[in-house]
């Protein structure tokens, strides 16, 4: 059985009003949970299964050695932006075989970031391509790992995975709070700048 953790929440505060949802999605092994629960203001919750001979020839743990977990459900996490202002995080499973919950993740979401390991490119196909099914706004954030034999440029990025031009690429330690905030700064930005573009078209004919 998947294991579910979570502490008990702070109280949001009395004039917390309006709630925003941002979806993280990307290949399995990717650090989506360490992505949600380094910025987290409570405890997040995870959805984890021990990983058994079953995923053996399915999820690709080349890259990942020493994973023995993985997100079975969703990841959840939350921060107040200021005292009306708070936003949701949800972590999408990254593995394709759980791809009939990505939809409901992504219900209501304003935006999404997508996390890319450089050594596994082509593991974020998938959600790339559920994310923009889905007509989210997003931003592709490169997770960087201690011993990447070569660092790909941001643009070299945005061509492999035949991104859109107005699609920002950024870099991040999933493990790092400061990183993980200018990530969702620019998410948040992005979802803004679209949601400008998009008014300023007017309706669709």
């Amino acid at each position: 059985m998947p294991s579910v953790t979570s502490d008990a929440p702070p109280q949001l505060a009395a004039t917390a009003s309006s709630g925003l949802k941002i979806a993280v999605a990307g290949g399995f092994g990717v650090g989506k949970t360490t992505f949600v629960g380094a910025i987290s203001e409570i405890a997040p919750l995870r959805t984890e299964a021990e990983m058994t001979g079953a995923s053996v020839g399915v999820d690709d743990v080349a890259a990942t050695p020493t994973k023995t977990t993985t997100t079975v459900a969703f990841d959840f996490g939350r921060i107040s932006l200021d005292e009306q202002l708070v936003l949701y995080l949800f972590g999408a499973p990254g593995q394709e075989r759980f791809e009939f919950l990505w939809q409901r993740l992504f219900t209501g979401a304003l935006g999404a970031v997508v996390l890319v390991d450089t050594r596994r490119i082509e593991a974020s196909h998938a959600s790339l391509d559920r994310v923009e099914a889905a007509g989210l706004p997003f931003v592709v954030a490169h997770n960087v790992f201690e011993g990447e034999d070569e660092v790909f440029s941001l643009d070299d990025i945005h061509e492999s995975l035949s991104l859109s031009p107005d699609v920002p690429v950024v870099r991040c330690d999933a493990r790092d709070r400061g990183s993980v905030r200018d990530v969702l700064v620019r998410a948040l930005d992005h979802v803004s700048q679209a949601s400008d573009r998009h008014a300023a078209a007017g309706p669709a004919r």
